[in-house]
C-alpha cells in the first residue's frame, strides 16, 4: 500500500480584476454591501475573446504545477478535472487538457461536483495511488464563471460572488504511509440539490446574455440559483463535521492543524468555522477578498498561494474542507 502526496501545485486567474466598485455600475449594489455580506472586495472575470477557457486556464495552471513536481509531463498516468463550467456540453475538459498538454494517451475523468470537485478529484486521485495503479495523477479545478452570470439588479446575490480561475496539483506516489494524503471524506445530500443550482444548461461558447435574448427573457433557470440563508446554515454545520470526521480518523485533535485551506465561498463561513475550532488567522488560509468564490479551483488556488507564501511547510498538517452545490462536502488530511 502506497500513500499520495502533493508534489506540484499552480494556479492561473485573469488578468481583468473586476471591483465591487464596477459591479455597482451595472447594478444596484455597493463595496459596503458586499464586503458585508462576503468580505470579497473584488474578483477576476475573463475578457470576451482574451482566449481563456475553463480548459485554457486548467492548462496554465497545469504547467506551472507540472514543473514543480519536477516530472515530465509524459509522466502524467492520468488526469482528473473537476469543473461545473465545462468549455463544452460535452466531452468534458479532461480530455482537452491531455490534447492541449499534448500528453500520451492516458486516461481522463471529469468530476461534476462543484464547489467539492477538487476535494472529490483529490480523493479519486488518492485511491487510484494508494491501489498502485498509477504513479503521478494531475488534479485541476477551473472554473469559468463570468460568462453565466446574471450581471444586472435581480441577479447580484449570486453574481458579486463568483469569478474565474484555475488550480492544479500533482499527486505522487509516497512509500512513506506516514506522509502525504492521511485520508479523504465525501458525503452528499441530493434533497437540497436546487438550493444551489443553475438548471438550464450550458454555457460552452455563448454567453447567458445570448441564450436569454433567443428565449424567454423572463426564464430564470439559465441563471444560477441560490438560497443564501439556507445554503450558509448547512456550509457551517457540514463544514465543522466533515473536518471532525477527519481528524478522528486520524486520531487527531483540532490543535494539530497547522493550516486549514477551506473553500473560498464565503468569508463570514470561513470565520465561523475559525471561532469555532479556536484557530488563529495563521491557521487558517483565505484568499476570497482577491479571486470571489472560483468554486473547484478556490481550494487548489487558496493552497497554492498559502505553499508559495511559506505558510505550509513540510510536517504540517494541512486541512482542506469543502462545501457547496448538491449539496457536496468534504475533507481531505494531509502530512505535508
Amino acid at each position: 500500500m502506497y500513500n499520495s502526496k502533493i508534489t506540484g501545485l499552480g494556479y492561473y486567474v485573469p488578468e481583468n480584476i473586476v471591483t465591487n466598485d464596477d459591479l455597482s455600475k451595472v447594478m444596484d449594489t455597493n463595496d459596503a454591501w458586499i464586503k458585508e455580506r462576503t468580505g470579497i472586495q473584488e474578483r477576476r472575470h475573463v475578457v470576451k475573446g482574451d482566449g481563456d477557457t475553463t480548459t485554457t486556464m486548467g492548462v496554465k495552471a497545469a504547467k506551472v504545477a507540472i514543473e514543480r513536481a519536477g516530472i515530465d509531463k509524459d509522466d502524467i498516468d492520468f488526469i482528473v478535472f473537476a469543473t461545473l463550467s465545462p468549455d463544452y456540453y460535452f466531452p468534458g475538459p479532461g480530455v482537452l487538457v491531455q490534447r492541449d498538454l499534448g500528453i500520451k494517451t492516458i486516461g481522463a475523468l471529469d468530476i461534476r461536483n462543484q464547489c467539492s470537485g477538487f476535494i472529490y478529484g483529490i480523493s479519486v486521485a488518492d485511491q487510484y495511488i494508494k491501489s498502485g495503479m498509477y504513479k503521478n495523477i494531475l488534479v485541476i479545478g477551473s472554473e469559468l464563471h463570468s460568462h453565466g452570470l446574471d450581471m444586472t439588479t435581480r441577479g447580484r446575490s449570486v453574481s458579486v460572488i463568483f469569478g474565474d480561475g484555475a488550480g492544479a496539483a500533482i499527486l505522487s506516489r509516497e512509500e512513506d504511509t506516514s506522509k502525504g494524503i492521511l485520508s479523504t471524506h465525501l458525503h452528499s445530500e441530493g434533497q437540497h440539490a436546487e438550493e444551489l443550482a443553475l438548471i438550464a444548461p450550458g454555457m460552452g461558447k455563448r454567453w447567458v446574455t445570448d441564450i436569454i435574448e433567443d428565449n424567454d427573457k423572463d426564464d430564470e433557470s439559465y441563471l444560477p440559483h441560490m438560497n443564501g440563508q439556507f445554503v450558509f446554515k448547512n456550509a457551517v454545520v457540514r463544514f465543522s463535521e466533515v473536518i471532525m470526521e477527519g481528524l478522528q480518523a486520524n486520531n487527531l485533535d483540532v490543535s494539530a492543524i497547522d493550516m486549514l485551506v477551506p473553500h473560498q465561498a464565503n468569508l463570514r463561513i470561513s470565520q465561523f468555522i475559525q471561532k469555532k475550532f479556536k484557530l488563529s488567522d495563521e491557521q487558517v488560509y483565505n484568499n476570497i477578498m482577491k479571486y470571489g468564490n472560483t468554486t473547484a479551483a478556490s481550494i487548489p488556488i487558496a493552497l497554492t498561494e498559502a505553499w508559495e507564501q511559506g505558510k505550509i511547510k513540510e510536517g504540517n498538517l494541512v486541512v482542506l474542507a469543502a462545501f457547496g452545490s448538491g449539496f457536496t462536502w468534504g475533507s481531505a488530511i494531509i502530512k505535508w
